[in-house]
């Protein structure tokens, strides 16, 4: 079976400003640079055309204040036709709620497939990104977390019992660690960038009540050489295997990890990303039939985000990671 590829077609609509670090040329590089790479992926990776998220979905995981306030905020940029701030780092525009519908009913689309066996796994290329927004907040450039709603439509179909989320980009997912703080079925192992924004994901906060050890965080100090960033992922994921057993994965990719990133501060290369996610494939998704759908979360240097994708869509697909 092939890799799905999933990109909503309003996704490329929400318009932060070209001066903003999450800007629209992003899904441009990114889908430009897989195209380039049809010759090796063709036969291997089939575009799929992804649904909207329902209001139903969204309210599985975020409040309906929230969904108020980022619906009044894009009806006031329409009316005045440009951005308006949720807050310093966070903006909407006229077309920013179809394009957040669309990228979390990517995120579903591709984890439902998936889940019906008509996909051996999937990449979710999503705008607005996702794994800062939480329960009740949208910050970070994320108004709803994508990831997160997937997991709980997952659930709530019967198609998974037990989700386990791996989360690599270089800024912690605050928004994902808080939905499931208390839920032990789900299991969030996240790797990121010691103090950097938000300032959450120390090692010692790792769930509470029923979910108390479902939450594994494993902070990075900036610069971290490849190879013990590797060794460090590797550890990571055999410590959550062994605490949790997965019927399906999710990925939160951010591609501000890689080296250059000006949010990052961390040395990896795309050949690191492949290497991670076949272990992802290989070990963490053996148990569930290879069920794993990944999501773009960061990164901000647009070529270095379209090398990161490739490298992350071979590795699905099972294909020799590229030159890069």
């Amino acid at each position: 079976m092939p890799v799905g590829f999933y990109l909503h077609p309003a996704s490329p609509l929400h318009d932060t400003g070209w001066g903003h670090p999450e800007h629209q040329g992003r899904l441009r590089a990114l889908s430009s640079t897989v195209g380039k790479d049809l010759l090796t992926l063709h036969g291997h990776v089939l575009q799929r055309d992804p649904q909207d998220a329902t209001e139903e979905d969204l309210l599985r995981v975020h409040t309906p204040s929230l969904l108020a306030m980022v619906r009044e905020a894009c009806r006031i940029a329409e009316a005045r036709q440009g951005h308006v701030p949720l807050d310093a780092d966070t903006v909407v525009s006229p077309a920013t709620w179809i394009a957040a519908l669309g990228s979390a009913g990517a995120a579903v689309t591709a984890a439902l497939d998936v889940a019906a066996g008509e996909l051996s796994a999937a990449f979710v290329a999503t705008r607005p990104p996702g794994h800062h927004a939480t329960s009740t907040q949208a910050m970070g450039f994320c108004l709803f977390n994508n990831v997160a709603v997937a997991a709980r439509r997952l659930q709530t179909e019967g198609l998974a019992e037990r989700v386990l989320i791996v989360d690599w980009d270089v800024h912690h997912g605050n928004g994902t660690q808080e939905i499931f703080w208390e839920d032990p079925t789900v299991f969030y192992l996240s790797l990121h960038q010691s103090h950097h924004y938000p300032g959450t994901g120390a090692a010692s906060e790792v769930g509470a009540g029923e979910g108390a050890g479902a939450t594994l965080n494993v902070p990075l100090q900036i610069g971290t050489p490849r190879e013990e960033y590797r060794r460090a992922f590797d550890r990571a994921l055999d410590e959550a295997l062994e605490r949790f057993a997965p019927d399906f994965v999710l990925v939160s990719a951010g591609f501000d990890v890689l080296a250059g990133d000006p949010l990052g501060g961390q040395l990896l290369e795309p050949r690191d990303l492949h290497r991670m996610m076949r272990r992802i494939v290989d070990d963490a998704a053996a148990g569930c039939g290879g069920k794993v759908v990944t999501v773009l979360e960061g990164g901000y240097v647009p070529e270095r985000i379209g090398a990161g994708a490739v490298a992350v869509i071979r590795a699905l697909a099972g294909l020799d990671a590229p030159s890069l």
